[in-house]
């Protein structure tokens, strides 16, 4: 028996919290059915995500729009044809359990929820419209809706009593049952065939109480209330139907109102992702389970009867909450609110999406268009191959055998599957923090990260801004001197925070950065304010959480452990940073469900449109064909996009001999500027038109483009979870593994042998110059008679498919950027060749990987100078002491990089700049030929 079928043993039945077309048409919903799945619950989010993300309804749609149906008309159609669907689907299960089980719940239209009179009528209308015994209409516990579940009961109708927090509203809910059971006996009626359950918020209960309770410095009570107010519930349940009363409505036929844990999904990645399940078994209950906790369950849940369990904890847990000031009423009631509001918000936006998505497939507009060219039918065998060895439900079920025969590094790294739905739960507490953050009168955050930590924040302030009345953010992620102490210089400490993010808790650029910003703000606020002015983004149990608590910060975010920093966008490396500039993240989250119902499994890259594996599938055909260059495209107010997908890409496949190099950031050029090696990929934003006619001009000449349409910048939030499955989905086709980084520590491991060295011998190691020239020094090993022809020498000595990768230990400053970018053009255009360009030690932490890991044909050309100013970094935050400089990291990283990739058979160039950078960089475009 599987965990279901073992959990329905015990009493409990387990349905789905979920619904779609082509999941009901596919067979996928059946095989649940077949596994034990007893019911299914949905919801206008749910609807939505279905409706908007998918082709499934396009058809309808079109017909619908065409014969002048309004969008209520729309919406009423569609989702009854699911409804009915899926009913007849497990109407065996309820022939089975004889009326038991087997349903299906559809929502009254929450607008509705303040008016018992339309509430009923419309219930009504949909279940005797439905025709269906095993369909249950949703009503939520609000006072309206009481009157409303006792008349609908009455008239026969299935009721799901919904929006449940508290217990004195779950008893006015089961007593309104049973008023309308004795009404309709009382009538004549018969109550044999009545079934209802009474819908018990979980999840949310604990994410409102453990922010009081964290507020109060208090861990051991948090992940325990929500449990504690449900096993109260179950023992309510129990008084409620028994005794004489219930004895003799049973006696004429009537089922007990069960209760349904609802919201069951774990907001806190601190928490097991099967906590609300498997604390909360016991007879005569349902558990709805969104699919990331049904997987769950199915794979690791531990089906034991525990409602019972340690009641007298739980009353004790509760009394604990209130003695410590936390209203419980005021808690439940302000969830009620905000449910009801939710639900609400989530309707009108089903309608606007409907709304949208009709006009959409009325004006042909496409999300995704792929131009391949000779290349379309290595495509269509690749999708062909995505549906008939279901990769992307294998994908979605966690199968390591996807991409390696081993789990490693892969089970443990697929949290960004579900962190758009988690990360949903935790907006309210994300919210509230920003709020206590401007109550505090900061002005300005600055973030200390390098490659997931800090591309993401990067992209959300440079395309989103800052909204009015909300702090700055700036990222810095570079160990150059001149760049930390213009950051410092900017800044006032005592009006800025500082954000420490790191997964591991152990990133070398991070911690230093961390340590020169605390004992700088000591010094300005005091050693015993300083903590309030820094915030941790982390995994659980990182050095970083420990260093975090030692010193006092303001607050640390730990992130889910089972997401890799590269997709970590959607989860609290991205969306805390975000929200602090005012980025609606409701909103963004809201976009990126939308795309990840895209790309789920039923939504077949071959008859449906999963938008996500079918780009995984063209980049990947294509990069196994030898076009292997994915250059990027974007409206101007999306490019920061390009330096997150950047790292997304060449960490994920730079690997085993193969690789995706992404050109981000260079400037159009004519298609006879390009080799044969390229693909090109525009991002466009609606009613943009910068690239319009580069892309057209790449298109006539033959060249593979594929285009992807936004709607609006809140779509970046679908943006990154397309990548992150199309990424998935190439590394499937091209037999690496996207989410591990073997050689990215080879890198690490000369620069600390380099630093070693500095504290033994006060120097770092230094090779002998092979040609000085107009103040600039070449190590190669090879050099010609001047730069010039040392540098087109090297140049010269690629080999078909080769690329140039231009890595700048220097400041990032807009001089030396826009000089690098004219001798990256200056190169491209002579030799029709691929240039990247990164700034070190940024770019370590984003191309890195490929550089040692790809092909190896790469020319790696790096440029370092002289520092005009350098600081030292403290030992340990709060001391004076001081070992290294940041120009000491910064060159040993410099050389250790440069070891690491002759030690991997890499081509490369060193040009060491005195003077200004700019003009030393002016010189070396000069001399391209």
């Amino acid at each position: 028996m599987n965990t279901i079928r073992k959990t329905y043993a015990l009493g409990q039945a387990i349905w789905l919290d979920y619904i779609r077309r082509s999941f009901l048409t596919s067979g996928d919903l059946q095989e649940l059915i077949d596994q034990g799945i007893a019911g299914m619950t949905s919801n206008p989010t749910i609807f939505e995500k279905a409706i908007t993300g998918s082709s499934d309804y396009d058809d309808d749609l079109i017909r619908l729009a065409g014969s002048g149906s309004s969008v209520d008309d729309i919406y009423d159609e569609l989702t009854r044809q699911d409804i009915a669907m899926a009913a007849d689907l497990f109407r065996p299960v309820y022939d089975d359990t004889d009326g038991a089980d087997g349903f299906v719940s559809l929502e009254v239209n929450p607008l509705l929820a303040d008016d018992t009179t339309s509430t009923v009528g419309e219930g009504l209308r949909l279940f005797r419209t439905l025709d269906r015994p095993n369909v249950m209409i949703k009503v939520p516990a609000t006072p309206e809706g009481i009157p409303a579940i006792e008349a609908l009961i009455a008239d026969g109708v299935n009721v799901n009593v919904t929006l449940i927090f508290s217990l004195e509203q779950y008893e006015e809910a089961a007593h309104a049952y049973i008023r309308g059971l004795k009404k309709r006996l009382d009538g004549g009626g018969q109550i044999s065939g009545i079934a209802s359950v009474a819908s018990f918020f979980v999840s949310r209960v604990d994410t409102v109480v453990d922010e009081r309770l964290e507020e109060m410095e208090l861990e051991d009570p948090q992940g325990k209330t929500a449990i504690a107010n449900a096993k109260l519930a179950y023992a309510r349940f129990r008084e409620i139907f028994s005794g004489p009363e219930w004895d003799r409505l049973q006696a004429e036929g009537a089922r007990v109102q069960r209760p349904l844990w609802a919201s069951t999904g774990t907001k806190n990645p601190a928490y097991p992702d099967t906590l609300y399940v498997d604390t909360l078994i016991g007879e005569h209950t349902v558990n709805t389970l969104p699919p990331a906790t049904l997987h769950a369950f199915m794979d690791h849940g531990s089906p034991e009867p525990t409602l019972d369990r340690d009641i007298e904890s739980a009353v004790g847990h509760l009394e604990q909450v209130r003695s410590l000031g936390i209203d419980m009423a005021a808690v439940t009631g302000t969830l009620l609110e905000k449910g009801v509001e939710s639900f609400s918000d989530s309707f009108r936006s089903l309608m606007a999406g409907i709304e949208s998505k009709r006009d959409q497939l009325l004006r042909h507009a496409e999300p995704l268009l792929l131009h391949l060219g000779e290349d379309r039918g290595l495509y269509d065998q690749a999708i062909r191959h995505l549906r008939d060895d279901r990769i992307v439900a294998r994908i979605w079920d966690h199968d390591h055998t996807v991409w390696a025969p081993s789990p490693a590094e892969i089970t443990n790294r697929l949290g960004w599957l579900d962190s758009p739905a988690n990360m949903t739960g935790v907006v309210p507490q994300i919210q509230d923090f920003v709020a206590h953050v401007r109550e505090a009168g900061y002005s300005r955050v600055l973030l200390l990260g390098m490659g997931g930590s800090s591309l993401a924040p990067e992209v959300f302030r440079e395309t989103f801004g800052v909204a009015d009345g909300y702090p700055d953010l700036t990222v810095l992620d570079s160990t150059d001197p001149a760049a930390v102490l213009w950051h410092a210089e900017s800044h006032d400490p005592a009006r800025t925070l500082h954000i420490v993010s790191t997964k591991s808790g152990t990133t070398v650029e991070t911690l230093s950065l961390f340590r020169f910003f605390y004992n700088r703000t000591a010094d300005a606020v005091g050693r015993e304010n300083a903590g309030d002015h820094f915030i941790a983004i982390t995994d659980p149990g990182s050095p970083l959480e420990t260093m975090a608590f030692e010193h006092g910060f303001r607050h640390t975010f730990l992130n889910d452990p089972n997401i890799g920093g590269r997709y970590s966008a959607l989860s609290y490396f991205g969306l805390v940073p975000a929200a602090l500039v005012g980025v609606d993240i409701g909103r963004l989250l809201d976009n990126s469900a939308t795309l990840v119902c895209n790309c789920e499994p039923s939504n077949c890259p071959v008859a449906g449109d999963n938008t996500g594996a079918r780009l995984g599938a063209a980049i990947g055909v294509l990069a196994g064909n030898r076009v292997d260059k994915l250059t990027l495209m974007t409206s101007p107010a999306i490019a920061s996009f390009g330096a997150w997908l950047e790292q997304l890409l060449a960490e994920s496949t730079g690997k085993d001999g193969k690789g995706i190099l992404p050109v981000e950031g260079e400037m159009p050029g004519d298609p006879e500027a390009y080799g044969p090696d390229r693909l090109f990929v525009y991002l466009r934003l609606n009613g943009d038109d910068t690239h319009d006619a580069a892309a057209a001009a790449l298109e006539a000449a033959g060249r593979p483009v594929i285009r992807i349409n936004l709607g609006d910048i809140y779509d970046l939030g679908g943006e990154f979870f397309r990548w992150e499955m199309a990424t998935a989905v190439a590394g499937h086709l091209m037999t690496i593994n996207p989410f591990d980084q073997p050689n990215v520590e080879s890198a690490k491991v000369q620069a600390r042998g380099m630093l070693q060295r500095f504290r033994e011998e006060g120097a770092l190691p230094e090779a002998d110059p092979a040609l000085v020239e107009d103040r600039i020094t070449v190590f190669a090993d090879r050099v010609s008679a001047d730069i010039t022809g040392t540098l087109n020498g090297f140049l010269d000595g690629g080999e078909p498919g080769a690329y140039v990768s231009l890595q700048a230990y220097i400041n990032p400053a807009s001089e030396s950027a826009s000089a690098l970018n004219e001798l990256r053009l200056a190169i491209r255009d002579s030799r029709r060749t691929a240039v990247t360009l990164g700034f070190g030690p940024r770019f370590l932490h984003s191309t890195g990987q490929l550089h040692k890991g790809d092909a190896g044909r790469g020319l790696f050309v790096q440029i370092t100078a002289d520092d005009a100013v350098d600081l030292p970094i403290p030992d340990a935050a709060g001391s004076e002491a001081s070992s290294i400089t940041f120009g000491t990291l910064k060159a040993a990283q410099a050389l250790g990089d440069g070891q690491a990739l002759r030690e991997a058979g890499r081509r490369v160039i060193r040009f060491h700049l005195a003077g200004d950078p700019a003009a030393g960089i002016g010189r070396l475009a000069e001399a391209v030929r």
